[in-house]
């Protein structure tokens, strides 16, 4: 049987923090076992990954976890530092996900809980978005500045101001997320980098405009007419109008209860969900031109 004799060159490295961190290769002997720290090239410094392990105790026994891959010594002792903290402070972080596979994982679980139009938001932010910009980086090494020069390459190529403050809310959520699931110690998108945009002043119709624009409907397309009217009549949203059963509609007491609103998904897949908002759900007195028009 061959053996090997030991290397001497220092592989393990140690400091004042606890566990180690070493390199090792995946080199065999002739016998088909791995040599580990006896394999005579990781003299050479590019031979090998580097790896970290820390020792917890467990009901009384040792329970060594071991992290390994890591380029350099400094990203090893770095994950040496995170496991640490984790079994310190219950962190749980993973050294070795990225931010697109955190994003992906992400959007698992919030399609379960979101309505489907916000998931499709979502979805389409980080797809489109958030893992071409962002996706390479680790998430536990996701700094502000990476974030401040997204935004700003984006502002360069015209992005709009709301369109980009979706997109940062998105990723905003994500990562709180990952902080309230100890994964993180803080979320790097704070403090915010682009200030709210102030919602553009309503023009509201007077009486004598929204009369004309019925006028010019039930002559130009009665069918939407009617559609019109009860938007108008009743404040409702598009959404809920569409999305009214006849068992919500009471014409004896005159008025009505909006449960549904009905929204495309992807254009082309219809859904019913929730209204938009809690206060949305709420009855609604009909005028008797209101209930005409539902007629």
């Amino acid at each position: 049987m061959s053996r090997t004799t030991p290397c001497k060159a220092v592989v393990i490295s140690t400091s004042n923090e606890p566990g180690r961190v070493y390199r090792r290769c995946g080199c065999r002997d002739p016998d088909r076992r791995h040599l580990g720290a006896r394999c005579p090239k990781l003299a050479d410094e590019d031979h090998g990954t580097w790896y970290c392990a820390v020792d917890f105790p467990a009901g009384g026994k040792r329970n060594t976890v071991r992290r390994g891959g890591f380029p350099d010594e400094d990203s090893a002792r770095a994950a040496l530092r995170m496991m640490v903290d984790g079994n310190t402070h219950g962190f749980d972080g993973d050294p070795h996900q990225t931010v697109a596979a955190y994003l992906r994982d992400w959007l698992a679980e919030k399609e379960l809980v979101l309505k489907p139009t916000t998931f499709v938001r979502y979805r389409d932010y980080v797809r489109n978005d958030l893992i071409p910009a962002l996706g390479g980086i680790r998430l536990d090494e996701l700094k502000h500045r990476h974030i401040r020069g997204f935004v700003r390459r984006q502002r360069k190529a015209g992005r709009g101001k709301v369109t980009l403050n979706r997109c940062l809310a998105t990723l905003s959520s994500a990562l709180t997320d990952a902080v309230k699931q100890r994964r993180l110690r803080f979320n790097p998108t704070r403090p915010t980098m682009l200030p709210r945009p102030q919602a553009p002043e309503r023009m509201v119709w007077t009486a004598e405009e929204t009369v004309r624009f019925l006028n010019h409907s039930h002559q130009a397309d009665p069918f939407m007419a009617d559609l019109c009217e009860v938007i108008i009549g009743t404040g409702m949203r598009r959404g809920e109008v569409l999305g009214l059963h006849w068992e919500d509609v009471h014409f004896d007491d005159h008025v009505l209860y909006v449960r549904h609103t009905l929204s495309a998904v992807d254009n082309s897949r219809l859904v019913l969900t929730a209204p938009k908002t809690r206060a949305s759900k709420n009855w609604i007195a009909i005028s008797p031109r209101v209930a005409a028009a539902l007629r």
